[in-house]
């Protein structure tokens, strides 16, 4: 069989191995198998025909995948999705949440949560059950949350909005 056949089964397989990584970087290694193909059926020496398959798919790693990601993210959004997706969501108090530890109800599922480490020295938070708060982001199986925005003339005297 020939060189040239080779290099495009190799570019096939490749091709097909890109159908489920969707990274774009199998499509460019098919690139430079194409290019090896080329070499070969020019006549090239095997030598020469990996030389040009490598610089090609470094080549394309190096210019075209960069674009190419760039243009497909600014195409499609980034949509969110499981517990990344409850980041910035509000979420109700159901057991009092300290530093340490409660319970809240996010989009109908019951939660372990925790209070958003302020760093402020003999800062002893805690969020009452009922109080809406909106989730900071996701620790393992626990919300990390800070007491919602409150409605005007709900907050504490030092308009925290939370409970001494």
């Amino acid at each position: 069989m020939d060189a040239w056949l080779w290099w495009l089964i190799g570019a096939f397989v490749l091709a097909v191995i890109e159908m489920f990584a969707l990274e774009l970087v199998f499509v460019m290694l098919a690139g430079g198998a194409l290019a090896g193909a080329a070499t070969a059926a020019a006549g090239g020496p095997p030598w020469l025909q990996i030389i040009v398959a490598c610089v090609v798919s470094l080549l394309l790693l190096a210019l075209l995948r960069p674009w190419l990601v760039h243009n497909l993210r600014q195409r499609t959004p980034l949509v969110e999705t499981n517990a990344a997706a409850q980041v910035g969501r509000t979420a109700v108090v159901v057991a009092e949440v300290t530093e340490t530890g409660g319970r809240v109800k996010l989009s109908g599922e019951v939660w372990s949560a925790r209070l958003v480490d302020d760093g402020l020295p003999n800062s002893s938070g805690r969020v009452p059950v009922g109080v809406e708060v909106r989730v900071v982001m996701i620790d393992g199986a626990t919300a990390v949350v800070a007491p919602a925005a409150a409605p005007s003339g709900t907050t504490d005297a030092g308009g925290t909005g939370l409970t001494p």
